[in-house]
Parts: structure tokens; C-alpha cells; sequence
């Protein structure tokens, strides 16, 4: 059986919105203006910390790591009261899910998201049910791009790397998955600082309606 490994933010769910609310709601707290939100969505995809870290950085200020431990809780405090507000799938992508897991596919997230929240955000959304795990940067002690966290995913989802495909939206899976020797599939709609198709990951895809037949093409390509 084929593992299908999901990054979150940016992948299957658009939770920019959510992300940013909260963002400029920490900033605003400690007398900064807020990020504009096309800036601010090329922040998001290593962990609410170095989001804040980034925002921090683009205003040309440095703090204590006590003073970014008490932003970072007070981050995740609010943004678990407000994590689907406005967060949504994108487009098809259910269907989609419904899909590959009727063609016998292993579905599984990895994402640089704490689980709790992300465990959190999918139940809201109604979407959990579709994955044998969801893994995040707390749950085995490494992060993305350490490969290490892919191959666990894979593993804890009760799969193997040999039969795995990533899909993912930014330069972080793509170096996830090549440490990993596992092939990428990216989305063209995600957060990626920079136009995707620089990355070279394996296939691209613009909506999830093309997902199903991009993997078989990997799987073709293996044979």
C-alpha cells in the first residue's frame, strides 16, 4: 500500500487567515504595526515561532528568548481559541481524499504545526478521519526539512519510504523529501516564498482534482 504524506498549513488547509489574525494580534500587543497579509503568508510554514521570529526580524527588532517564549504563548493561546475561524480546505480537496483512500491509498500529515493543534484544527474541519497519523514538530522531537520526521511519519502511519509520496507546498517538504528519498508532489497554491516550479519538486499540481493521476504517474515512473 501506497503512503500518501500531507504537509498542513499551505497543503491541505489554507490557514493563512487564521495565522496572520493572530500574528498581528501578538504584534499590535508589544506596539508593532501588523504585517501586511501577502508578507506575512510567505512567513508561515516552520512553526508558529519562526513565524514570529520573521515578523519580528522584518521590523528590525531582537528580543530575549523569554520575551519570544511569552510571545509564543500567547500566539498558541489565541490561535487555538481561533484556529478554524477562518482556516478552510482547499478546493476538492475532501473529495479528492475520499478518492485515494478508495483506490487503497494510506493517507498521513506532517507538518511543522504542534499536533494538538493540528490534531485540533482537522477535527474542527471534520477531516481526521482520513489519516492513519497526523505528526507534528513536537511529536518526535525533530522538524522539517530533518527527513528523520518523514520516515517516522511514514513508519507511525504503518508504512515504509520505499512506498511514500510527500505532497507539500514550499521549499521545506521539497528538502524534506529529497533528504528522505521520497518523491514530492507540489501544489502550486500554497505558501512558498518562491514560485514553485524553482524547487524542481517531481510533479506539480494546480488543484486537487489533479492529485490522483499525478501519483499514479510517480508509481508508473518507479516501475
Amino acid at each position: 500500500m501506497l503512503t500518501i504524506v500531507f504537509d498542513l498549513d499551505g497543503t491541505l488547509i489554507d490557514t493563512a487567515p487564521d495565522l496572520i489574525s493572530t500574528l498581528n494580534l501578538i504584534l499590535a500587543q508589544e506596539g508593532l504595526p501588523p504585517v501586511e497579509y501577502d508578507v506575512a503568508r510567505r512567513m508561515i510554514g516552520a512553526g508558529a515561532r519562526v513565524m514570529i521570529e520573521r515578523a519580528l526580524s522584518a521590523e528590525g527588532r531582537n528580543c530575549s528568548k523569554a520575551e519570544l517564549d511569552r510571545m509564543f504563548g500567547a500566539f498558541i493561546e489565541h490561535y487555538a481559541a481561533h484556529i478554524a475561524d477562518r482556516s478552510r480546505p482547499f478546493p476538492q480537496l475532501e473529495a479528492t481524499l475520499d478518492q485515494l483512500a478508495g483506490e487503497g491509498r494510506r493517507l498521513a500529515v506532517c507538518t511543522n504545526k504542534l499536533e494538538w493543534l493540528s490534531v485540533r484544527l482537522l477535527d474542527m474541519l471534520k477531516l481526521s478521519r482520513h489519516f492513519a497519523t497526523i505528526c507534528g514538530q513536537d511529536t518526535f522531537g525533530v522538524q522539517k526539512p530533518d527527513p528523520q520526521m518523514l520516515r517516522l511519519t511514514i513508519q507511525r502511519a504503518g508504512g515504509e519510504p520505499t512506498r511514500a509520496i510527500m505532497v507539500g507546498d514550499s521549499g521545506t517538504d521539497i528538502r524534506t523529501s529529497r533528504a528522505a528519498t521520497v518523491p514530492v508532489i507540489a501544489v502550486d497554491f500554497g505558501y512558498s516564498e518562491v514560485p514553485i516550479a524553482l524547487l524542481r519538486p517531481d510533479r506539480i499540481i494546480g488543484s486537487y482534482a489533479d492529485l490522483p493521476m499525478a501519483i499514479r504517474e510517480i508509481e508508473a515512473g518507479r516501475g
